[in-house]
């Protein structure tokens, strides 16, 4: 196995030893944080290739960690919660995490999923052979280079937000199912629901129309998906 790292962000102190004993065995390089300025530190300081981060945290929340982690780096952020209110899974999702898990959870399943998204990240990487720039209207992605711009200008999309408009880009005026994009973009293993594709969607049309509420490039199609009109 490769150099990994990950960093671990728990304020439970017996269950930050569990997790950071069983990655270790697992042959990640694990580095850890009690706290979400801490946090912040770590991740800027170690560059992590994957994040475990708790919501409840002292001094700062997981949610606020990770709105400005999103803003410096696409590391793939796993976020823990307490409560089972589908809300902290929305907001931890509109926030830009990847995935979320419930406690208490099963340590085997928290390890599967710390490998899936690793491995989503691998075959996202881009490659540099063929075609890696593409254009609808007024959009134009470069998956070569990791970035998005309408009229020139630079839009501030999350890890997920990209791979969405990057799949639907390649693919222009193709329908695709909830249940397709969620497959294409999280991958077969992901625990989520299709709510998260929605969540998704929602967002990004917010960063890519004038009028979210009248959406011109990315469009329902009702009883079936979406697709990227342009």
């Amino acid at each position: 196995m490769p150099d990994i790292r990950v960093l671990i962000v728990e304020d439970d102190q017996t269950l930050l030893s569990v997790l950071e004993y069983n990655l270790d065995k697992e042959g990640y390089n694990v580095v850890t944080a009690a706290d979400g300025v801490k946090a912040l530190e770590a991740a800027r300081r170690d560059k992590p290739d994957l994040i475990i981060l708790d919501i409840m945290l002292p001094k700062m929340n997981g949610f606020e960690v990770c709105r400005i982690l999103r803003k410096e780096m696409t590391v793939p952020i796993l976020m823990l919660t307490a409560r089972e209110d589908e809300i902290d899974k929305v907001v931890g999702l509109d926030l830009g995490a990847d995935d979320y898990m419930t406690k208490p959870f099963s340590m085997r399943e928290l390890l599967a999923r710390v490998r899936a998204m690793l491995r989503r990240v691998e075959m996202q990487a881009p490659k540099p052979a063929g075609t890696t720039l593409f254009k609808v209207g007024d959009i134009e992605v470069d998956i070569g280079r990791h970035t998005a711009t309408k009229r020139g200008c630079t839009l501030d999309l999350t890890p997920k937000e990209f791979d969405l408009l990057a799949f639907l880009t390649k693919n222009k005026g193709l329908v695709f199912s909830r249940d397709h994009l969620l497959e294409k973009i999280w991958g077969y293993d992901y625990a989520g629901g299709t709510r998260t594709v929605d969540v998704h969607m929602r967002w990004l049309r917010e960063k890519i129309e004038d009028n979210p509420g009248k959406p011109k490039y990315l469009l329902t199609v009702r009883g079936v998906g979406y697709k990227l009109e342009g």
